[in-house]
């Protein structure tokens, strides 16, 4: 078994696929032990924060069961190495939690012939399948296309309830074991849907889609290609360098206090903007910005500010391009907020 990622997911993967006894487990991380993730990743402690995440992960496992094959793979899965990769194991596991992965581990599995057990999580839900292109559908069959870039938080601008990495990568190990021993009926073809807070599953039947670019009846993609320009993550050139194009809460906060009449425009989502927002600023989801962004004033200095500053960077592009050339993002985003300018502010 393959399993990409040692975060999230993967821990509660990899302890339970060495602990039942996988003969050969690979596990690809370049990541280290960050405090911020011992609330979810429950391979690691306090002790390992700074260390490899491979590292870390291989020492407890060997001492779970050492009889099983550890190989760590400390790179970057990247179209380059993939397929020399995925191709020497027999089922592959996504614990990745980027769209550039998901589409890079997809279609290697579906070029190299292997099954790929996905499972996704943000916030209180997850979903777990099996994509398999030759029994069945693939992810591109189900998410033909990436989202806009910035559009979906990350886990770590979103957040996620520490739990539910431990209960879908448990479903994902349990369909993994499945398809090692050949029993039972795998997700193959169908979707399971999880919400933590109401505590529901759901299945939705998943169909193979003939026009699919690399699993469909006249495939397109034959190779792997460049996931991070696919989904949007590289763009050929940046608008403006970080400079022209951010600012610091700290000159936000002289500027307001000068009297300044300054704009200020919230892209988070509704969720986020329940938790906290600052005073006076407008709301408009990024998705949203493209319908709406004609209720802006462009007379007005404009500060874009979301979780982090990733999103609000992608906003400031978009609105300058559309007419307001001071628009600015809030660099560190509200978080950075809150811890330089106004701690009363809530961060998640």
């Amino acid at each position: 078994v393959l399993l990409i990622g040692a975060g999230g997911l993967g821990c509660p993967l990899a302890q339970y696929l060495a602990a039942a006894g996988v003969g050969h487990l690979g596990l690809v991380d370049d990541d280290v032990v960050d405090l911020s993730n011992l609330q979810r990743q429950v391979l690691y402690g306090q002790s390992d924060v700074g260390r490899p995440k491979l590292e870390a992960a291989v020492e407890r496992l060997r001492d779970v069961n050492p009889h099983v094959r550890l190989e760590p793979h400390p790179v970057q899965l990247t179209s380059a190495n993939a397929m020399e990769v995925v191709s020497r194991y027999d089922v592959v596991v996504d614990g990745s939690d980027n769209f550039p992965t998901r589409y890079l581990v997809n279609d290697a599995c579906v070029l190299a012939r292997r099954p790929n057990v996905y499972g996704s999580i943000f916030r209180f839900e997850g979903q777990v399948s099996v994509f398999w292109g030759e029994r069945g559908p693939c992810y591109r069959c189900l998410f033909a296309e990436p989202p806009p870039p910035g559009s979906v938080p990350s886990c770590a601008e979103g957040g996620v309830l520490g739990v539910l990495p431990g209960i879908i990568g448990s479903l994902q190990a349990n369909e993994t074991l499945k398809l090692l021993l050949r029993a039972g009926d795998p997700l193959v073809g169908r979707l399971l849907l999880f919400d933590a807070l109401k505590l529901d599953f759901r299945e939705l039947a998943l169909g193979k889609s003939p026009d699919c670019p690399v699993c469909g009846e006249s495939p397109t993609l034959t190779e792997l290609i460049d996931y991070d320009r696919f989904c949007g993550v590289a763009p050929p050139a940046p608008a403006a360098a970080d400079d022209e194009l951010e600012t610091t809460p700290l000159e936000v906060r002289e500027r307001l206090g000068g009297g300044e009449a300054v704009t200020l425009l919230d892209v988070r989502t509704p969720q986020e903007w329940s938790i906290c927002r600052l005073e006076g600023a407008a709301h408009i989801p990024l998705q949203e910005l493209p319908e709406r962004f004609a209720e802006l004033d462009p007379s007005r200095p404009l500060v874009v500010y979301c979780h982090s500053g990733v999103r609000s960077r992608h906003a400031a592009v978009f609105l300058r391009r559309q007419g307001y050339p001071g628009a600015l993002s809030l660099a560190g985003g509200i978080d950075r907020w809150s811890r330089e300018v106004d701690p009363s502010v809530p961060r998640y």
